[in-house]
């Protein structure tokens, strides 16, 4: 719910007979933008409180997918290491001969 000062602030004056035309028409542009960045304020609040099901579900899938390029990388390193002991194992051997 909005600020009830901005609120009341949003309620047109009656139009003041000094103000030109111009203004008058300029105040009321400033209203208009202030009940629509009240609006922003609380679809913003609304999102930020109940995140949406959809991003949750995308963010799940993310992590799955994340999680298992991790665990590939792993292996791969874990290979490359054994490969490289491996390989030291049998030239050590074959200077022993």
């Amino acid at each position: 719910p909005p600020d009830s000062a901005l609120a009341a602030s949003q309620t047109s004056p009656p139009v003041d007979e000094t103000l030109t035309p111009l203004e008058q028409e300029v105040l009321d542009e400033y209203a208009h933008l202030l009940d629509n960045l009240n609006n922003l304020s609380g679809l913003l609040a609304e999102l930020a409180s109940n995140p949406s099901t959809e991003i949750l579900d995308s963010l799940r899938g993310l992590e799955r997918k994340t999680s298992l390029v991790f665990t590939l990388l792993k292996a791969s390193v874990y290979s490359i290491v054994l490969q490289q002991q491996i390989g030291e194992e049998e030239m050590g051997a074959n200077d022993g001969r």
